[in-house]
């Protein structure tokens, strides 16, 4: 059932991959580019520049330049190093989950190649999950990095779901929510979007660089209080807040969006479908279920597994699947992610069952451990306790990892070059 479990995922992942996506929904032929519905025709910009940013930045450069051909150039800022290096680009690797010097160097060098740029020129924006931390530069001078990466790790920690924790990003950055269009404006721009947020908030993704931004300041207040994140955050940031120094993004109303178009070939609705058509044929009877979408951990938990043990009473073998994310409030440092803390938290409760459980992030990545994930079931606490492991003290100190890792049942594929959210996947006979 584990294997079972993880071929569903691996088939979803080779399906939703970028190069499918490019090769669907955009195309270059004799210097006129097909982004979906809209076409550029390449000859008749001054220049076009291409920004990358976010996990899947190097593979939707590698697509694009695959389409277009050697006369592109621009930036790209990943969260790890290129196999290969496309001409004419310059690179940087940020940080992730918190930005790092890289981070606030690719963003100065973004607005200082946007800022320069005629009404005459085209930019290409290509954006995917990541993109937060990967390419940021503070809205306030005051704010070190030592700072940004307080107020990130706050954020992350704080349990709130990303499209709350990616509101505060927006103010509090020189890039975010919709900056990066306006100091590209007045040149022609086109975004396309590898998706890692809910499909109703688009303008989440990587903080919304190039999109209006349907947040505001007011909503940052609420969301500081609603996790008593002032109180966790460094003093120059706090500053900001106690002063009510936050600067309006640029909202749909705003000029410089006259020229933009914003274009989504990617997200988690493709990977759902995929995994859907990987475990059809494999035999299973599918449904698919994202009510527990930004839930906390346990609800979520709860939740699906009672799913399943309703649907194996009138279907065999059946599988649920279920996209999105869930959310953990981290309060200790062990190794894991929110994938492993949920395929833990429910072997916790399917102790004994025929009952099989893989969660992981399609990114690759799980929090801070080397797995994307873990899969679990019925026979987990028991092989965990021959082992000498404490699942409970390992839900209590946020250390999945090595629990998982001893049992052979954490999946360690490493970096994907995409980001398309989680995958739950669950299967009973």
């Amino acid at each position: 059932m584990g294997e079972r479990a993880r071929e569903i995922f691996q088939r979803a992942l080779a399906e939703a991959s970028i190069n499918n996506a490019f090769a669907r929904h955009v195309h270059c032929e004799r210097g006129i580019l097909r982004v979906r519905e809209d076409l550029y025709d390449l000859h008749s910009y001054s220049h076009v520049l291409v920004v990358a940013l976010g996990k899947a930045a190097h593979t939707m450069v590698e697509a694009l330049a695959g389409q277009v051909g050697a006369s592109l150039e621009g930036i790209v800022a990943g969260s790890v190093a290129p196999a290969t290096q496309v001409h004419g680009f310059r690179y940087f690797r940020g940080g992730h989950p918190t930005p790092n010097a890289e981070s606030i160097q690719a963003a100065s060098a973004i607005l200082r190649a946007l800022e320069s740029l005629p009404a005459s020129a085209l930019v290409i924006f290509l954006l995917s999950g990541g993109g937060s931390s990967i390419v940021e530069k503070p809205i306030d001078g005051e704010i070190s990095l030592d700072d940004l990466i307080a107020t990130y790790r706050a954020l992350v920690h704080s349990g709130a779901p990303i499209a709350e924790i990616n509101t505060l990003r927006k103010h509090l950055s020189a890039v975010k929510g919709g900056r990066l269009a306006q100091a590209a404006s007045p040149a022609q721009q086109v975004s396309v979007l590898v998706s890692d947020v809910p499909d109703n908030t688009p303008d989440a993704l990587a903080s919304g660089p190039t999109m209006p931004d349907s947040t505001t300041v007011e909503d940052c207040f609420r969301i500081a209080e609603k996790y008593d994140l002032l109180r966790q955050f460094p003093q120059s940031t706090r500053e900001l807040f106690e002063r009510h120094a936050l600067e309006e993004t640029p909202k749909s109303d705003d000029p410089v969006f006259h020229r933009a178009r914003w274009w989504q070939i990617l997200s988690n609705q493709t990977a759902i479908e995929e995994a859907t058509n990987a475990a059809e044929r494999a035999g299973f009877i599918v449904h698919v279920d994202n009510s527990c979408d930004d839930w906390d951990y346990d609800l979520a938990a709860d939740y699906l597994l009672k799913r399943v043990r309703e649907l194996r009473k009138q279907f065999s073998p059946v599988c649920l699947i279920s996209g999105g994310e869930v959310t953990v409030k981290v309060t200790n440092g062990g190794v894991g992610g929110r994938n492993q803390h949920f395929a833990l938290a429910c072997a916790t409760k399917i102790a004994g069952e025929k009952i099989t459980v893989l969660s992981a992030g399609t990114d690759g990545i799980d929090g801070n451990s080397i797995a994307a994930g873990a899969v679990a079931d019925g026979s987990t606490i028991a092989r965990a306790q021959a082992r000498g492991f404490d699942a409970r003290a390992a839900l209590e100190n946020f250390d999945a990892y090595p629990l998982f890792s001893a049992l052979g049942d954490a999946i360690e594929i490493g970096p994907t070059g995409n980001n398309l959210r989680d995958l739950r996947i669950l299967l009973a006979y």
